[in-house]
């Protein structure tokens, strides 16, 4: 990745090992972070796999909160906080940035955008000021469909040279709308962007110039055609009779 690194957003994150009191608690003992020393993050698209409870969206969230985001989502203004179920990781990870800031920023969770959509609809309500949900698209986010409210976020609020922490963006997105998002993250990356993204979705981890990093057994690099959700899909459609013979004996 080359000395390129320097003008990005956020170059790594490291885990301050010799700090953690014991990897038998949580969350140093899920999988991601028990094998973790340092992530080397892509100058513009990084992406985090692995099965349900192996630790890649702690990860993101410890990396979001330590950047300077709200642990339950939305840009580095919002500071409300309906549940504190968020871990204290982000209290051993030292981030390396590089020499340009960002002029946007959003972390995106999908288990709490519902609670950024009303946090949004209350600040609205206060007189005086533009109206926060303008640079949403001007519709409340919660009189829209989920996937609907998730586009309206990245066509309207996502802007050029910022940076995107994403959890599962693939959440409430229909196959085509995830290609739609990932025609719009090509779009802002040219615009100098940077993103790094927790999914499930064969679609949006199709992004050709992206450095992914695969959670089982340990931490890996690999390669897109590599990865168990493009095997596991590829298998799927193209065996379909046998997969579902497999499945339902």
């Amino acid at each position: 990745m080359g000395i390129e690194n320097i003008n990005q957003f956020i170059r790594s994150m490291e885990l301050q090992r010799e700090k953690i009191p014991s990897f038998s608690e949580f969350p140093f003992c899920l999988s991601a972070v028990r094998d973790l020393t340092e992530l080397k993050l892509h100058p513009k698209v990084t992406f985090i796999i692995g099965e349900n409870g192996t630790g890649k969206s702690t990860i993101l969230e410890a990396l979001a909160t330590a950047y300077g985001f709200n642990p339950e989502g939305g840009t580095k203004n919002f500071n409300f906080s309906s549940m504190d179920t968020h871990s204290n990781l982000h209290n051993y990870i030292r981030i390396a940035k590089g020499i340009r800031k960002p002029k946007n920023g959003f972390f995106l969770r999908a288990e709490s955008f519902y609670n950024v959509a009303t946090n949004i609809d209350e600040l609205d309500k206060e007189e005086g000021g533009p109206k926060i949900i303008d640079s949403y698209g001007g519709k409340s986010l919660h009189q829209q469909s989920h996937g609907e409210s998730f586009l309206s976020l990245f066509i309207n609020k996502f802007g050029e040279e910022g940076i995107y922490i994403l959890d599962e963006p693939e959440a409430a997105l229909s196959p085509m709308r995830q290609m739609t998002m990932l025609s719009r993250i090509h779009e802002l990356v040219q615009q100098g962007s940077q993103f790094i993204i927790a999914t499930h979705s064969p679609i949006i981890m199709a992004y050709p110039d992206a450095l992914i990093y695969e959670i089982k057994e340990d931490i890996k690099i690999v390669k897109y055609e590599e990865t168990e959700h493009y095997q596991v899909m590829r298998n799927f459609l193209t065996r379909t009779p046998k997969m579902l013979e497999i499945l339902m004996k």
